[in-house]
């Protein structure tokens, strides 16, 4: 990550908040249910979702950097979780970050088309179902959001990856409804244990110990669920 201004460090500018943020850093650091790699994701998603790219932003980048993650990782990271929390926000942590131009292959015109040449949605019947409920351009938009992420391979996020993030979107956004189980849904389907949707929610506590109290209830609640606990199990 490049810059061209000369940031002062955090203890010059306050030495007992420095010292308040190291402590707390290292506590969420801690956990053992997270990688490195998703601790850094969840990092520069709580980054974005609430505009704070400045040195905490380049902090989280560099330290994601450091241990592993490629510029690639991260790249993929602010494409998927513009979905949710908007191509505006994601667009300033893209210019934020920068990192030199990708190499990157062009999506293919069936994945970002809406016509009858479209590839099918891959989102889940009973979830496009739900939001063709709601308004038919709305499904068609979330289609297309869909068919635009449906990649796995090198340089993108796994199943579970994706689930952590969006459930950590719901907790900066405090949208801990239908959405918020869906993507808990979404984790738990992509390997992750109740114990790692809990570890996310932990280290969600640093961006805002209010939200995280409400998305706790919000999952507890959730996970209590016989629907919800049978869907950690491989299929």
């Amino acid at each position: 990550m490049t810059t061209t201004e000369t940031r002062p460090d955090l203890a010059e500018l306050d030495p007992v908040f420095a010292q308040m943020t190291e402590a707390t850093a290292a506590y969420v650091r801690a956990i053992p249910e997270l990688t490195d790699r998703e601790k850094t994701f969840l990092s520069v998603t709580a980054d974005v979702c609430q505009a704070s790219l400045g040195c905490a932003f380049e902090a989280h980048v560099r330290a994601g950097l450091a241990a592993g993650v490629s510029t690639g990782d991260i790249r993929e990271l602010l494409r998927f979780v513009s979905y949710d929390c908007g191509y505006h926000a994601a667009a300033a942590g893209v210019e934020r970050i920068g990192l030199p131009r990708p190499d990157a292959e062009p999506l293919a015109p069936e994945l970002v088309s809406t016509g009858p040449d479209a590839a099918p949605s891959p989102l889940p019947p009973a979830v496009r179902a739900r939001v063709a409920e709601l308004d038919p351009h709305f499904a068609g938009f979330f289609d297309l959001q869909s068919r635009m992420r449906t990649g796995h391979g090198p340089g993108t996020l796994s199943e579970r990856e994706r689930g952590l993030v969006s459930l950590s979107v719901d907790v900066h956004y405090q949208t801990l409804a239908d959405t918020f189980r869906t993507h808990v849904g979404r984790a738990l389907r992509g390997g992750a244990s109740p114990e790692d949707v809990r570890a996310a929610l932990r280290f969600n506590a640093q961006f805002g110990v209010t939200r995280a109290w409400h998305a706790w209830e919000a999952v507890n609640e959730i996970l209590a669920q016989p629907s919800t606990s049978s869907a950690s199990r491989p299929r």
